[in-house]
């Protein structure tokens, strides 16, 4: 993983509208004193960070429609993980 760039308060105050170009592809680490203080990263990593992400079911579905089960063959690689010949647990409700 490639480092992150770190730059100084009175750097990142001289060049903000610069830093916020680069933000957009990669966070930038701000120091003072050479302690870090803050990170600038883009709006998408940061909803991400957040969850405001389209969920499980918004993901699964654009899975489905992205991509033909029949072909990936998902169910082989269960095959033999479970014995079918006994009934399981009983399940509870």
């Amino acid at each position: 993983m490639m480092a992150m760039k770190r730059v100084s308060v009175a750097e990142a105050k001289n060049t903000l509208p610069a830093l916020l170009h680069e933000a957009e592809s990669a966070p930038i680490e701000i120091v003072r004193r050479g302690e870090p203080v803050a990170v600038i990263l883009s709006r998408a990593s940061y909803d991400r960070m957040r969850g405001k992400s389209e969920g499980v079911w918004s993901a699964l579905e654009r899975f489905h429609e992205a991509h033909d089960l029949e072909k990936l063959d998902v169910a082989s690689a269960f095959e033999g993980l479970r014995d079918r010949s006994t009934a399981g647990r009983p399940v509870r409700w």
